[in-house]
């Protein structure tokens, strides 16, 4: 039977009263956020989602996602009462607890960690693309904050839901008028920012949010529009039902003593009752796809091929056996190459357009999705998607791969603009991150393969020119090797490269070799993890090396070798300086220190 009205009012006090004791007993949180969102909860959770408490991992039930992640003690308090969870709500922010001040996947009802604002709506929208993918009924709620509708990122995600017809989506905004240290830009003109949400396509629906019959109502127009997403703007109180907290400033983020917490329970009145969602029955879990098959590189040696095209190719080779495989870019798709795969799948490739942050976010929400996500655009433009980036890796997707190409000054005449120089710095220190730079096409379709089969998120640099094949098609390159590429019992240093700088290195090693000066080559195709074994058996048999990167001196390939080396070899560290201009990539190579020559007179100053 369907909860009444009266019962889910009662209910959304009781998820106030948990907000309050569960905040006052850790010192610490945001109650008042979350009472303005009690009502919303009690009817999403106990009228509206359709989804069995008992299995977090329902491939074809309803999802949440809590946008504004500090709203989390109401989240909490929802799955506690659904009986989705047993955990102590007073153990909330506490070392041992999952509960944590933010959401996070240690809770595996938490598909993707959220708190830093106006990333969660892209999450969403990328589970709602892969729930259609799927042909599953499901659909997938999104909280937010009006504050951080502020936050540009929000509209990207809009633009793209819109533009996809995902009207399996729904946005709730808890219009509650207040943010952290003033009022929010719209205040409670819900006009004003559901004619946004209208403008950007969406269904917009304004509603009392803590008005039940209200609420259902505008729950029941999302769920009956065709063809676009639904934004319900849900004019709230911040401190909803608290005579000392309703709409006040200075309470955000400010838990109650324990003095003000009885009192404004006390003010609640009767918050006993009971409720469960309403059963349903479920198909079982969908079986996962095959996971895709290695195959043999088309390449020989001597081949020319860029490393960005053969990730292209390397895309519809996993596409053909791994039905999982999905791929988004942002709208340089001829350039990083995965229009390759949109032609042999489109159904399997999502557009990403010019919007790096949103690109990332249904990237991860798809991942999150059983899917095993691919997403690319210019290395440098993912700069853009740092923070985007950075969130993915708490929330441990199982399989989200990154290709930034075009990298360093080896694109020639773009210029520094086009150029990514830092983002093996920006990607090496995340947790759960994989960076690999494949020098030629056959260590790149290998790496592709590889990276498929990695947890976590992967990381793939290709470069803009095409460079010679080094390796035999039936090489394998497993993530945390390196290829030793010239060796000998008398090498006097060692020459770490990776990608471009591997061609450099080699010429190196001929001039150096007529010479008479034995240098040992060594492509590092995996930079992180790195092959420390054979990096420092290298530096104990040489005593000298040098790295030499198209990047940053800082923070790449030279910083991980000196960490694998550490006391065992100086190490001279070459890469670009100072900020780059337009030229021919041999002119830039030169120019900033990271040719052959360069090599050469390094390797004899050391």
């Amino acid at each position: 039977m369907a909860p009444t009205i009266d019962q889910l009012a009662k209910m959304g006090q009781k998820l106030r009263r948990h907000s309050i004791l569960m905040t006052t007993e850790a010192g610490s949180g945001h109650p008042t956020t979350c009472m303005s969102a009690a009502d919303i909860m009690s009817v999403l959770f106990f009228s509206e989602m359709k989804f069995n408490p008992a299995n977090p991992a329902q491939r074809d039930a309803d999802l949440f996602v809590l946008s504004k992640g500090h709203a989390a003690p109401i989240w909490y308090a929802a799955l506690r009462e659904t009986g989705a969870i047993d955990d102590d709500l007073l153990t909330l922010r506490k070392f041992t607890s999952r509960l944590e001040g933010h959401p996070m996947p240690r809770l595996p009802w938490t598909k993707v960690a959220t708190g830093s604002l106006g990333q969660g709506l892209s999450a969403a929208a990328g589970m709602a693309v892969a729930k259609r993918m799927d042909g599953y009924p499901s659909r997938v709620y999104c909280l937010l904050g009006d504050g951080e509708t502020a936050e540009g990122s929000v509209w990207e995600a809009a633009q793209f839901a819109s533009f996809n017809k995902l009207d399996n989506l729904c946005a709730i905004v808890d219009m509650n008028a207040l943010g952290q240290s003033g009022p929010t830009m719209h205040r409670h003109d819900a006009a004003a920012l559901a004619a946004k949400w209208t403008a950007f396509g969406w269904q917009a629906v304004v509603a009392d949010g803590h008005n039940v019959q209200a609420l259902l109502d505008a729950f029941a127009k999302a769920r009956a529009g065709s063809g676009k997403p639904t934004a319900i703007v849900a004019v709230t109180e911040k401190g909803k039902g608290v005579s000392f907290t309703e709409g006040k400033e200075a309470w955000h983020g400010k838990a109650m003593k324990k003095d003000e917490a009885a009192k404004a329970v006390a003010e609640l009145g009767d918050t006993e009752i009971t409720l469960k969602p309403q059963a349903v029955s479920w198909a079982a879990n969908a079986a996962p796809a095959d996971a895709p098959q290695p195959w043999v590189p088309p390449y020989k040696i001597g081949d020319e091929a860029a490393t960005r095209e053969a990730y292209g190719t390397a895309l519809v080779k996993l596409g053909e056996t791994g039905k999982d495989v999905v791929v988004t870019d942002g709208e340089v798709k001829n350039s990083t190459y995965a229009d390759k795969f949109k032609k042999a799948y489109p159904d399997r490739f999502v557009e990403g357009f010019i919007a790096e942050q949103n690109m990332v976010g249904v990237a991860l929400g798809m991942a999150t999705e059983g899917k095993i996500a691919f997403a690319s655009s210019f290395a440098c433009f993912l700069s853009r998607a740092y923070d985007f980036i950075r969130m993915a890796g708490f929330s441990h997707p199982k399989h989200l791969i990154l290709c930034g190409s075009h990298a360093g000054v080896s694109i020639g005449e773009d210029g520094p603009s086009q150029m990514a120089l830092e983002d093996l710095a920006m990607m090496r220190p995340l947790f759960n991150t994989t960076v690999l730079y494949p020098s030629d096409a056959v260590c790149a379709e290998r790496l592709v393969y590889e990276a498929a089969k990695t947890d976590g998120i992967v990381y793939i640099r290709t470069s803009r020119p095409k460079t010679k094949v080094l390796y035999d098609a039936n090489e394998t390159f497993p993530v945390g090797g390196s290829k030793v590429l010239r060796a000998s019992g008398s090498d006097q240093a060692t020459v770490v490269a990776a990608g471009v700088t591997v061609y450099e290195a080699l010429i190196a090693w001929e001039k150096l070799k007529t010479e008479g000066i034995a240098i040992r080559v060594v492509d590092a195709y995996s930079i992180k993890p790195i092959d420390t074994a054979t990096l420092q058996r290298a530096a104990l048999e040489t005593k000298k090396m040098v790295t030499v990167e198209d990047h940053s001196p800082n923070g790449g390939l030279g910083e991980a070798v000196c960490q694998a080396v550490a006391g065992k070899a100086p190490v001279t560290l070459l890469g670009v300086r100072k900020v780059p201009q337009s030229g021919t990539p041999t002119e830039l190579l030169a120019a900033y220190g990271i040719d052959a020559a360069a090599i050469v007179a390094a390797v004899k100053s050391a």
